[in-house]
Formats: structure tokens, sequence, C-alpha cells
């Protein structure tokens, strides 16, 4: 496994983020909100944690919204007790809906501040390494939210603060404006980024880089569309991941190509589709830790193995080349 600095921070992570959505039904079995068709049980979710860590996985990432808080639960206990705490980097977001009332949502500094000590039981620690906002809330000042942020890493409670999926004005005027007030900085930017969506090389990477902002992709292999020839598998979520059609489908007929072109040079290369997508996105600047999901054991080994796999720059150019702009997804 290699290892990074988070952005311009102390703190190192694995390459490879093993992200949590995946995990967390409950032992009776019923599936809580947040939680898809795809989720795995406590039991089942055991084996790629001890995976990971087997792997020189350090970085985990989960949200109070994944399972309704199940798989802060779930992986709180598996690290709890098989590792240390200092030994791991436990991520966790807050901005989704976890409760049916008023305040049961968003990013104001009564949710921050309740949702920041629910997340900490269920993980059965006393710290989050770092604390993510998973949307913007519109209904919220940008100052609100910093701002209790910033209280939350003086007490302790949290280490370093990122954030998730926005524009990039966005983004640069909430890194503006801690600065101006002297509260802490955002130190990660988790967004939508892949082959397939690549509308964040417009503004947000260059912000990033510019600002050494550490970069953490979501979905970096489209939902497993970029795990597999054209349609040429159905899997149980890919028939059931309703979020990711509202993503994807409209823009199939841009997205053949490039899954026709990742496919050849698979192909070519004699490797898994998925190594060759994720190799493509770690060799991008700013890029520090994919967050992958696996629900198979092969899933992590080829993540694992996309960090030596090195493509040269005509077969960079080769995937790229067939890319056609796609509408902004991923915001909500």
């Amino acid at each position: 496994m290699e290892y990074a600095r988070l952005g311009k921070t102390g703190l190192k992570v694995s390459r490879i983020c093993l992200g949590c959505m995946t995990y967390g039904v409950p032992r009776a079995g019923k599936l809580k909100p947040g939680s898809h068709a795809w989720t795995l049980s406590e039991e089942e979710s055991q084996a790629f944690f001890r995976q990971a860590l087997d792997l020189g996985i350090n970085f985990f990432d989960t949200a109070n919204i994944y399972a309704g808080g199940v798989s802060e639960e779930v992986l709180g206990r598996f690290l709890k007790t098989h590792t240390r705490r200092e030994a791991v980097v436990i991520a966790t977001k807050v901005h989704g809906v976890m409760r049916d009332e008023p305040n049961g949502s968003g990013l104001s500094r009564k949710s921050i501040f309740y949702e920041i000590d629910q997340s900490l039981r269920r993980l059965q620690t006393d710290y989050v390494d770092l604390y993510q906002i998973h949307r913007l809330d519109h209904e919220t000042p940008i100052e609100e939210t910093l701002e209790a942020l910033h209280d939350l890493v003086k007490e302790g409670k949290v280490r370093y603060i990122g954030a998730s999926s926005m524009y990039a004005w966005q983004f640069a005027k909430a890194l503006y404006s801690a600065d101006l007030h002297g509260w802490t900085r955002f130190v990660s930017m988790q967004n939508h980024y892949n082959l397939l969506y690549r509308e964040e090389e417009r503004e947000m990477l260059g912000l990033c880089q510019a600002e050494d902002i550490a970069v953490l992709p979501w979905s970096p292999l489209a939902r497993g569309r970029l795990t597999r020839p054209w349609k040429s598998e159905a899997t149980k979520r890919f028939e059931t991941d309703q979020f990711g059609k509202s993503m994807y489908s409209q823009t199939e007929a841009a997205d053949r190509p490039v899954i026709d072109r990742l496919s050849q040079l698979a192909e070519r290369r004699g490797e898994p589709l998925a190594q060759v997508a994720l190799a493509w996105l770690l060799g991008k600047p700013a890029v520090v830790s994919p967050i992958v999901g696996a629900n198979k054991p092969h899933h992590l080994e080829d993540a694992n193995a996309a960090l030596s796999l090195l493509l040269t720059p005509d077969e960079i150019a080769m995937l790229e080349a067939p890319y056609a702009p796609h509408p902004v997804l991923g915001f909500s």
C-alpha cells in the first residue's frame, strides 16, 4: 500500500480509501433509510474491513446517513475490536436527513453539534479524523457552518474538516471565508470524478491543486460501469441502484465510447477494467485517495493492484479522447 499526505496536512492516508456505504444492515435484517438492496450485513461486512487492514488500508469513509447510522456502528465495532484507534483514519459526513423533523438534517450549528456526538457514539471513538459536509446546505449561511466545524476542531472532537460535491466558486467562497475569520479550513474535497464524469476538471481540480486540497473521488468506477464491458453483465447493484441510474442513464450515448475504449486497453494490457480505470484516476494531480466500495474480495484487490499499474501518455490520451461534456451531476 502507498500512503500520501491529506492535502497540506501532516496526516498520512492510504491511497485507497474503503467506502462504507455498502455496509450496515441491522442484525434483524430490515433495511433502514440510507440502505440499499446490496447493503451487506455486519457479519458480511467484517470480511471487507479485515481485508482492508490486511492490504494496508488505514482510511475508512462513512457517513451518518449510511444505513441510518448503522454503517458507522458496524465500522466502529470492528475497528475498536481489531485495531488501535491511532492506527486508522476515520472519516464520516454530516448533512443528510436523519430524522423527520425541522432540525433533523442540514448544516446548522444545532445540527452539526448534535450529529457529531451521535456519530462519535456510533463509531465508539472520542474523535473523528476527517469530518466532512456531505453536501451544501443552501438554507444555512456557510459562515455558520464553518464556525461550528471550527469549534468542533478546537474541542478536540474533530481533527480535520472536508467538503463534498459543490461548484468550485462555492468551495472557493468557503475557503476564503475560513481564512477571513481565522477558522479551520477544509483540507479535502470528496467529489464525483471518474473516466465517465470529468466535469470536475474544468474548475474544481485546478482550485484544489492551487490550494493544496486533497481530492477524494467518490464513485471512482462510476458505480460499477467501469468494471465491465458495455452492458455485459447485470449485477444486483446495477439493477437496483436508482441514484446511479438517475446520474448515468441520461449520458449513455456519450459513455459507451469511453467504456469501449477502456475495454480495448484493458484487453490489450491483460488487466481488469477496474484496475485500468483506477490507475487513470490515481495518476491525476490532486487525487489522493479514491473512495472504493467493495462487496466482493477482488474489488479491493483490484484497487490495490491499480497503484502499481502505470499508464503511458499515449494510453491516457487513448482513454480520454472519446469523452464528451456532461451535465453537472452529483451535487444534490
